[in-house]
């Protein structure tokens, strides 16, 4: 029995070496910034020095922004924005922050500390934002990303990356697909050329002259100033 007992034991310390529970810290605070600790109804106001745990919820009003120290990532939290702080643990070679995004937008520095792999996650009700060492605004729809990779999934199991100077959205007109980088950009193009200000289709111009051994019916004319 007593073999058992400290084999229990050094299980027990094992685990507790291996997952350690983290605290953010407000680094900077501008306006009206307040948060709701795990098990508390009633808000308190941030100010620079405040360390909070996991399951805290973060509330900016208007006009009102933060900087949190997330570990060794840094979270801009813009005006009119609700977070919860999910999880910050290190657990084994492992940073683990997971957010989620209620409303508003945030602006995510995720920097990896020296001997350790950072997993970070910012959810929001349509799509999870998940980054190894970048640097991305997100709003829960759009993405942006500034340095790194992101990759945006959504329940349904689509999966879509932005690289550096690349962005993504989720189109909520349909069925919240997220759409890939290469199609917004795409969008965004202009022709090179610009069509002919007096193009006429099926009918002759000034001065051209039909061919007589073509079919009438088929003539096509197009003409430039």
């Amino acid at each position: 029995m007593k073999s058992i007992l400290v084999c229990f034991g050094l299980c027990i310390g094992a685990a507790a070496a291996f997952s350690q529970d983290l605290q953010a810290r407000f680094v900077e605070v501008s306006g009206r910034v307040e948060i709701r600790e795990a098990g508390s109804s009633g808000w308190k106001t941030a100010a620079p020095g405040l360390s909070v745990g996991g399951n805290t919820v973060i509330a900016t009003g208007f006009r009102s922004s933060a900087v949190i120290s997330l570990g060794s990532s840094r979270l801009g939290v813009r005006p009119l924005t609700m977070l919860t702080l999910e999880e910050l643990t290190q657990r084994g070679g492992t940073e683990e922050t997971s957010l989620y995004l209620r409303t508003g937008r945030v602006r995510a520095t995720v920097d990896r500390p020296a001997g350790l792999a950072v997993d970070f996650k910012v959810r929001s009700p349509t799509v999870t934002a998940s980054v190894r060492g970048t640097s991305f605004e997100f709003d829960g729809i759009n993405l942006r990303v500034e340095n790194g990779l992101v990759l945006l999934a959504s329940p349904k199991g689509q999966k879509v990356y932005a690289a550096e100077g690349q962005r993504s959205r989720v189109d909520k007109s349909n069925q919240n697909r997220i759409v890939p980088p290469f199609e917004l950009e795409t969008a965004l193009l202009q022709p090179l050329i610009p069509e002919p200000a007096d193009a006429v289709i099926g009918a002759a111009l000034p001065g051209i002259s039909p061919d007589p051994g073509s079919d009438p019916g088929t003539r096509i004319y197009i003409g430039w100033p």
